[in-house]
């Protein structure tokens, strides 16, 4: 497609004047302006429909970031991240109404308190900026004057504002950088050290709502500090030594009571599988990237999973050894989830008493002496063998049950946001585990393979949000209980992995394991323009556990071959 001048725009402007609104889609196409290029991706059709998609394109060179700004993934990655929240406010300051539906919006995919990899900034051999735009309309027609205003004369200056580093404070930049490295440092070190987790010192764990996940002020906020017994140190590329708690591999209790900050604490750990921005209070917090919430989630669809680690042989005969359902119990549906964990590669799950369903969790000695028939083997008594014989570990809120005591490596007691090792105490108040649910010997057991295929289309070739929904080529897949998918644009890309995954899948089945290796591989090769078909910037990088756990929930999903 030829390249045209800004002028040219201007001109094919005025002869769109008050036509009707569909003639937009003459805009089509790239516009040079003196510092940077203009493409008029896919133009709306209807002043009330999707906006616009465009994209903005500046040199490297004329860019002028310093190249060390983009010298590996970690860095391009913070950069983006930066000027995307940068696009952001900027934008607001000239986004206007201009008219009727959509006209005059400038929007850009808004990121939260972590940094991701998204699609909203590129930095390829130039840098590359995407977002959308209400093209301008008097009803239905086309307003020419706000549409010059628009795209001639507000945009190219929030380029000038947002994709040129002397128009910011670049040591900012850098210490955006300094942060998201220190982080994916810190994460790699965990492993070596035995742990799953790291909180730092000086912390600030709490969010001011449970819809908010910004910092509370600080004036309300106890620091996060480590136990002596839990202090480690770890050493990172730019902030140097940091000292704070260590969670150790195997199973980890929090308990205390009410309002102490036991939830804080496990929100803290689940949230930062992910890297935080400069200011969260939680940028020296970091996690596993391979952990996984787990809860309780009744009435979901079960396909073809190897339950036998919790549940046994069912009334009537019905075997577990590859189950399925659509509308499975609070503790079916618990079990489930921690197989298909286990199955995707989780080495730590992260539970919370709260969303359980209790008789998972622990079953106590006068309730087994009464039912002697009760097909779950609760986790408690599969905790040790999951960790010795799996490898996989454990951090679990226990809020009102010391069933746990007897079995867990390490046990933190939150009081007043302060944290405290209680582990001998909780061992003297456990005492013996109760005779009816042996653990010493217990072998968590082979689970046998799914095979999984593709599943039907419904409906339209579309991909759609609902709130924590997403509707794919009619399917709906509930997203609500895998807690830790980052906001609507992960959610989105998902959907585009899913209609990917279907298509690779429906003709040749595999195992999970193999869908993993298929889905990394198109990741590290392919950008997810690829991968959705389509160039888009309100995507950002989800993981693969969370890939293959909504893969897990699709209604209909064809599982064979289960060996």
């Amino acid at each position: 497609m030829p390249e045209h001048s800004a002028e040219d725009l201007r001109q094919l402007l005025v002869e769109l004047d008050g036509k009707g609104y569909p003639a937009y889609k003459r805009l089509r196409g790239t516009y040079r302006f003196d510092r940077f290029s203009l493409k008029i991706d896919r133009v709306q059709g209807d002043p009330f429909a999707s906006p616009t998609r465009v994209r903005t394109l500046v040199s490297l060179s004329q860019a002028g970031f310093p190249l060390t700004l983009i010298e590996n993934t970690s860095r391009r990655v913070a950069l983006c991240d930066y000027l995307t929240r940068e696009f952001v406010v900027t934008s607001r300051k000239v986004e206007r109404k201009r008219g009727s539906g959509r006209s005059g919006e400038i929007r850009m995919s808004e990121p939260g308190q972590e940094i991701l990899p998204r699609t909203s900034f590129c930095v390829r051999t130039q840098l590359e900026a995407r977002f959308t735009v209400g093209l301008p309309a008097r009803g239905r027609r086309i307003d020419s004057r706000q549409a010059a205003t628009l795209l001639l004369d507000d945009l190219p200056g929030i380029v000038e504002e947002v994709m040129f580093a002397h128009a910011h404070d670049v040591r900012s930049i850098e210490a955006h950088a300094d942060v998201n490295e220190d982080q994916n440092a810190a994460r790699d070190l965990l492993r070596a050290s035995g742990l799953v987790a790291f909180v730092a010192d000086g912390a600030f764990l709490p969010r001011r709502a449970g819809n908010d996940d910004r910092p509370m002020s600080k004036g309300e906020v106890v620091p996060f500090e480590s136990p002596d017994s839990l202090r480690t140190e770890i050493t990172l590329p730019y902030a140097g030594a940091v000292q704070g708690m260590g969670i150790p591999e195997g199973l980890t209790l929090i308990v205390g009571g009410g309002y102490h900050g036991k939830s804080t604490l496990l929100k803290a750990i689940e949230k930062s599988v992910y890297n935080h921005i400069p200011g969260d209070g939680r940028e020296r917090v970091v996690t596993s990237a391979r952990a996984v919430k787990i809860r309780s989630e009744e009435g979901r669809e079960i396909s073809g999973v190897d339950l036998r680690p919790f549940v046994s042989a069912l009334p009537l005969g019905r075997e577990t050894d590859c189950f399925s359902t659509t509308d499975a119990s609070g503790s079916t549906s618990q079990a489930a989830n921690v197989i298909e964990a286990i199955e995707a590669g989780a080495d730590t799950l992260l539970i919370d008493e709260d969303t359980s369903a209790t008789n998972f969790m622990s079953i106590d000695s006068r309730m087994r002496a009464l039912v002697a028939t009760e097909p779950i083997t609760p986790y408690v008594d599969r905790v040790r063998s999951l960790y010795g014989d799996v490898g996989v570990s454990t951090v679990l809120i226990a809020g009102s049950s010391g069933d746990f005591f007897d079995v867990a490596d390490l046990v933190i007691r939150m009081e007043t946001y302060g944290a405290s090792d209680v582990t001998s105490e909780a061992k003297e108040a456990g005492g013996r585990m109760r005779e009816l649910s042996p653990t010493d010997g217990v072998v968590f057991g082979r689970l046998s393979k799914r095979r999984i295929g593709g599943w039907p289309a419904r409906g339209q070739d579309r991909i759609r949000l609902r709130n924590r929904q997403v509707e794919v080529d009619g399917i709906t897949v509930e997203a609500d209980s895998i807690e830790q998918i980052v906001g609507s644009d992960q959610l989105r890309a998902i959907g585009y992995y899913l209609r990917w995954i279907r298509r690779a899948t429906i003709e040749t089945p595999c195992t999970v394991k193999e869908l993993l290796r298929q889905v990394e591989e198109a990741s590290l090769t392919g950008e997810l323009d690829e991968i959705a078909g389509e160039l888009r910037g309100d995507f950002v990088q989800p993981r693969l556990l969370d890939i293959v756990a909504a893969v897990n929930r699709i209604r209909g999903l064809q599982v064979s071959d289960v060996a």
